[in-house]
């Protein structure tokens, strides 16, 4: 397959960030299940192997796992960068469980999504990002990332007014909560970005990514949560709602892959910022489907409309600042110093890179099928008993954000299998 010119990529990129976004928000409305009364480790554990499932059924569907550890084998030193990447994402998973219990969900989205702008430091400083870019690329990129951050705030203080008295007496907790996840994220891109100036698919280093996710988990759980005596044994016997925290698992892992590619063909400066858009469809769920908006004065809608206006011209000026000549030039800069560090092949990896992977998807093998049919298995046997659980809800916009869902990732997926056969 040959490589794809930058400025197809650079739509392609924004393609994928717009549909993690749609998914990502959607993502974090099963951990509203904390206000049930479960742990958030346990909320978040059992979230995380949902994810662990997902992250190996996804991959194998696309691409097999002959690509996958073929992929790996050619690439060993990217191994504890995925782990790593994934112990940072499990401990801002659990941070964001624990903001949502004690400021709400639209409130606590946007202090997290400040990790645009702490991606957008490290890719600068590390990797060479808007090096060499024009002034309104620039402009464009910082004041694209500064609006989505200043529109998530506007939108996080839409529904202040909601807070009742239990909530705010822990408002400091979550708030420190919600900023702690916000630099985990932020860093976390840094082993997402290095992978791919390496040339790995970003189906391979998903797979490698949840060992580090579920380990921390587990570790987190056990020391900090009472271990045996955490709640997540209610959980674990009490299907219909594991059935729920799996699918959310799920639906991040659509979400995140989205944001993987964005983040391999736009950069981390880029990428994020757009992903970081489903603050929008956080607040949709929160607000339309949880009623976390009801009762809100004029004033407060006020900032919802400003707030969501100034998200979509953050995410257009993003958008549109396709990279230059020169900016690639310094991107191919820190892809060749990423090979003479590791010993990779250049032209190879610029392939890579450029979703041309050299290493190609092989025959599905029995074990495939069999990691396939497990996650169905094992879905089917949650969902077998699973309930309404037991929130307020609204499920005309349940359907209806559902449907938004299923555009998204036809788009997404349809962009990536025509251009790049998901490289």
């Amino acid at each position: 397959m040959k490589s794809q010119p930058a400025g197809s990529l650079h739509l392609l990129g924004v393609v994928c960030g717009l549909a993690a976004g749609v998914w990502l928000g959607a993502a974090e409305a099963p951990t509203k299940l904390v206000d049930a009364g479960f742990s958030p480790f346990a909320i978040s554990l059992c979230m995380v192997a949902g994810v662990f499932t997902a992250r190996w059924t996804f991959p194998t569907l696309m691409k097999g796992t002959g690509f996958v550890f073929a992929d790996i084998a050619a690439k060993p030193h990217l191994i504890v960068w995925a782990i790593l990447a994934g112990a940072l994402w499990a401990v801002a998973n659990t941070l964001t469980v624990f903001a949502i219990r004690d400021v709400g969900l639209a409130v606590a989205f946007p202090l997290w999504n400040a990790n645009s702008l702490i991606g957008l430091t490290w890719g600068c400083l590390l990797f060479r990002e808007l090096r060499g870019a024009d002034q309104a690329n620039k402009t464009k990129v910082v004041m694209g990332g500064f609006c989505i951050v200043g529109a998530a705030i506007l939108l996080g203080f839409s529904t202040l007014q909601n807070a009742d008295a239990g909530t705010s007496s822990h408002a400091v907790r979550g708030l420190a909560a919600a900023a702690g996840a916000s630099l985990m994220w932020g860093t976390m891109y840094v082993p997402y970005r290095k992978a791919y100036l390496s040339g790995m698919n970003p189906l391979s280093f998903v797979t490698i990514f949840t060992f580090g996710e579920l380990g921390t988990m587990l570790a987190l759980t056990y020391t900090l949560d009472g271990g045996a005596q955490s709640s997540l044994g209610q959980l674990v016997h009490n299907r219909q709602m594991l059935f729920w925290l799996f699918l959310g698992g799920f639906i991040w892992v659509i979400g995140d892959l989205f944001q993987q590619f964005a983040t391999k063909y736009l950069g981390i400066g880029r990428g994020i910022p757009l992903s970081n858009t489903n603050q929008l469809w956080g607040l949709a769920w929160g607000a339309l489907v949880f009623g976390e908006l009801r009762g809100a004065d004029t004033g407060h809608l006020a900032l919802v409309v400003g707030g969501s206006l100034l998200m979509i011209l953050g995410a257009l000026a993003i958008s549109t600042a396709s990279a230059c000549k020169n900016e690639m030039q310094s991107r191919d800069a820190a892809l060749e110093r990423e090979c003479y560090r590791y010993g990779l092949d250049y032209k190879e990896t610029r392939e890579a890179q450029d979703g041309a992977g050299h290493v190609q998807a092989g025959t599905r093998r029995w074990w495939d099928w069999a990691i396939v049919g497990t996650a169905i298995a094992l879905f089917a046997w949650l969902g077998h008993d699973a309930q309404v659980p037991p929130l307020a809800m609204d499920f005309g916009w349940v359907s209806a954000l559902s449907v938004l869902l299923l555009v998204a990732i036809g788009i997404g997926g349809w962009s990536l299998w025509t251009r790049t056969r998901f490289g």
